[in-house]
């Protein structure tokens, strides 16, 4: 018999197998697609050209993941451009956002010397901000109920970190939580490039658009992960397929066993003391425990019974909201595009980061308006990567990949279905670049379009939603996925939940999996499993 059984190799999976086989368990994943890696794979477009399928940058990935797995021994290398976001107009301007905040704000003053003055005081508030929350990425959250006394002690020194906040960051902190992005950008910048770089932020993967409540969370919750609100920029050499293999490396010589091609078709709990897992083949896997890496939605609606399960518990899973509003475009290119806000070859590196397309908040919350109506926009924002720039490996020389993940791009439209709207789909997206990159049509040699719909029946995604579900204020922390089973724990003994439908949720981090495994190895240890 199995000590773990995890169901799905995608990177949260595998870090918790790397850290339960590391504790001493026996430990197996079982992963349905030929390879590991879920949404963090790298695929080729055409030979010689490889790109990250799904999402293109890490969120960025924990660094003391990456330390405690050792993963650079098993081959991960992070790639970080000195440009992490990269604005265009339709005209040919341009705003780059370095890394470096003195030298963002030089580049700012090219459009608003006021800006460029608020720059630093914006960059500074986020990053105190961002350390105050960055310790609950790593935290369970509380029970609300009945919290332990561990539980409370982290949420008093969480306090005590919010209090040395001073009472303006405090101020902020509250009230920017609930808040429409568009307003809070408004409060800081009046270039309307700038702040839609930003506000998109708190719209990535949501049904939502910058004018929507609550998407200021968003800013926050990247501050946390990295220091700032603005989409991070870090890479993985060779896309992120090898972010994942080097975890399934790891896991391996931890001693944990990953068999691909092994489909779940049902988990049952009729014995009290294990779990039986049955394969589509008819193979059953005996386990103490189950930890599903699958979104909420796949585990209880597809793999459990619902005998198994409360009613009440299935009314409100049923109305988790996990509606995809992304669409992933993959592109191989004979040549870089010309784009009109590059004048020369020696200004290449802007284009290294992530490239933002949308260039007025009331640009975003159009995109979103045909969403809201079962329509994919025109004229949609797009979150585009060369990753090619940074890591020549990628494709033949001279030529390049480029990934564009593409909003708003409903899981459910009014008229039709994708299989007839994808081309219109990706005519739209790719008439937008042109506004932009002239000539973009003429390098294309292999486009691939991946919709909502191929992102549930091809990944497993419930409804298309690349995040396991939405990130929103009452899908958040103690409330992920619903309120009262926040902790990984599910109302079956045995069964936990280790995806991005749980705390902190969706992105390239590694949390989700790391903070399952610690609370799987406390229920060993006390003998619950």
């Amino acid at each position: 018999m199995h000590d773990i059984v995890i169901i799905g190799g995608g990177h949260n999976g595998l870090v918790a197998a790397c850290y339960l086989a590391k504790a001493g368990l026996r430990v197996t994943v079982l992963e349905r697609q030929e390879s590991v890696g879920g949404g963090a794979v790298t695929e080729e477009l055409e030979p010689g050209f490889r790109v990250s399928s799904l999402d293109h940058a890490t969120g960025p990935f924990s660094k003391s993941v990456v330390s405690d797995l050792d993963l650079g021994r098993f081959g991960l290398e992070l790639l970080t451009p000195e440009v992490q976001l990269l604005g265009l107009t339709p005209d040919g301007e341009s705003l780059a956002i370095f890394n470096d905040t003195e030298r963002t704000a030089k580049e700012i003053n090219k459009f608003s010397a006021r800006d460029a003055n608020k720059y630093a005081e914006f960059a500074g508030c986020f990053s105190r901000i961002g350390a105050v929350l960055s310790p609950l990425l790593s935290m369970t959250p509380p029970s609300l109920d009945q919290p332990s006394v561990g539980e409370v002690w982290q949420l008093g020194k969480f306090g005590l970190a919010f209090r040395g906040l001073g009472k303006k960051d405090e101020y902020r902190l509250l009230r920017w939580g609930p808040m429409a992005v568009a307003d809070l950008v408004a409060e800081w910048f009046e270039t309307e490039l700038l702040r839609a770089m930003i506000a998109a932020r708190g719209i990535s993967g949501a049904f939502a658009g910058p004018w929507s409540a609550g998407t200021s969370l968003g800013l926050l919750w990247q501050a946390a992960l990295g220091g700032s609100p603005i989409a991070p920029a870090e890479y993985v050499k060779g896309g992120l397929g090898n972010l994942t293999q080097s975890l399934s490396k790891a896991a391996e010589s931890f001693g944990v066993e990953v068999r691909t091609l092994s489909t779940v078709s049902r988990i049952d709990f009729s014995n009290a003391d294990r779990v039986s897992i049955t394969l589509k083949t008819g193979e059953s896997l005996e386990a103490r425990a189950a930890v599903s890496n699958a979104d909420p939605k796949s585990t209880f609606l597809q793999l459990v019974d619902p005998v198994d399960l409360d009613p009440n518990f299935l009314s409100k899973l049923r109305n988790y909201r996990a509606v995809g509003t992304v669409a992933k475009i993959n592109l191989a290119l004979s040549a870089l595009p010309p784009f009109k806000a590059i004048k020369s070859d020696d200004n290449l590196t802007r284009l290294a980061g992530r490239i933002h397309i949308g260039p007025e908040i009331d640009y975003l919350e159009r995109a979103f308006d045909s969403a809201k109506y079962g329509e994919f926009s025109p004229h949609p924002f797009l979150d585009i990567t060369i990753p090619s720039l940074s890591d020549p490996t990628l494709a033949p020389s001279g030529k390049h990949v480029m990934s564009i993940l593409a909003q708003f791009a409903p899981y459910k439209l009014k008229a039709g279905d994708w299989a007839t709207n994808e081309q219109l789909f990706a005519d739209a997206v790719i008439d937008t670049l042109s506004h932009y990159a002239p000539g973009i049509k003429d390098v294309i040699t292999s486009l691939q379009v991946i919709t909502p719909v191929d992102l549930e029946s091809n990944y497993g995604l419930t409804g298309g939603h690349i995040h396991h579900g939405e990130q929103a204020l009452d899908q958040f922390f103690t409330f992920r996925p619903l309120i009262g089973f926040a902790q990984y724990r599910t109302p079956i003994s045995r069964l936990y939940l280790c995806g991005a439908g749980t705390h902190p949720g969706g992105g390239i981090t590694g949390y989700c999996g790391a903070n399952s495994a610690r609370e799987i190895m406390r229920d060993v240890k006390t003998g619950k499993i």
